[in-house]
């Protein structure tokens, strides 16, 4: 299987469970380790063969900034959906990085994996 990746999309948003969280936006990383098949993109060398990567970032940003979560996990969930709404994208593997989380590290981080359910 074919992966797609892109690596440490650096957004702004609302994440976490204190108050302090919850008014000013902070960074967030979402990294996403997207599965498919470029066979066909490889010979047509046509974008509308292809996981269109960009468009698929700007989802996640859009996401990320808006969706005001409390928690890491229900985020990275909500991120590992919108990549398996893309059609070509069998399986998916999203990790969100909140920086400054924990004051003794540089970062907590919550990796998801998650794949299309086969009929």
């Amino acid at each position: 299987m074919d992966k797609i990746f892109i690596t440490n999309l650096r957004v702004r948003g609302i994440l976490g469970i204190h108050d302090w969280e919850r008014v000013t936006p902070r960074e967030i990383i979402i990294n996403a380790t997207m599965f498919t098949d470029i066979n066909t993109a490889a010979q047509t060398d046509e974008i509308s063969d292809c996981v269109n990567y960009s468009d698929m970032a700007k989802k996640l940003r859009a996401h990320a900034e808006s969706a005001a979560r409390m928690t890491v996990e229900a985020l990275a969930n909500d991120l590992a959906k919108i990549c398996l709404q893309e059609p070509k994208v069998v399986k998916v593997i999203l990790r969100v990085d909140k920086p400054g989380a924990v004051p003794e590290a540089d970062l907590v981080s919550v990796e998801v994996e998650r794949a299309k359910k086969q009929a």
